[in-house]
């Protein structure tokens, strides 16, 4: 029999430690190259929840991804994509981008923006690959980033 695909969802406040436990998986790789825990294993998922829009990847019930997105003046951020390391390879961090920027339309911005480490070289490749351009590079809160920003093609009527 055939497993159902996985489904997106909004993230309810119970789902929490679960996403917290996806993103410390998905992240955790790159605390030896960056030297210290990536900024999203240290966010606070409920705290996410409460004040943005958070998605959840599920299959059979288990979080196996997540999508964070906050709402800025000028546009949409992508503040975290995350897949559990099983489910990595599979399309479903594409789908959660996707996501991201059919919502970004949705919400009457034209363009969508993210930032990721500069240590994460493979994830810096993958946007450029989705249409993300490089906007910036600074230091912030410890860590040293890089801006990307992608402009998304208008709803025509």
């Amino acid at each position: 029999m055939k497993q159902a695909d996985p489904e997106i969802r909004r993230a309810q406040l119970e789902d929490a430690a679960a996403i917290t436990a996806c993103v410390a998986a998905a992240y955790s790789h790159y605390i030896a190259r960056i030297g210290k825990p990536p900024a999203p294993m240290l966010d606070d998922y409920a705290e996410s929840i409460h004040r943005h829009k958070v998605f959840v990847l599920t299959e059979a019930e288990s979080i196996i991804g997540v999508l964070v997105l906050v709402e800025k003046e000028q546009s949409l951020l992508l503040d975290n994509v995350a897949v559990h390391p099983d489910y990595q390879g599979r399309g479903f961090g594409r789908k959660l981008i996707e996501l991201a920027e059919a919502e970004a339309l949705r919400l009457g911005f034209s363009n969508i923006t993210l930032y990721t480490n500069l240590e994460m070289t493979q994830n810096i490749e993958l946007y450029k690959k989705l249409g993300f351009v490089e906007t910036e590079r600074k230091q912030e809160q410890g860590y040293e980033r890089v801006y990307m920003q992608k402009f998304l093609p208008s709803k025509s009527i």
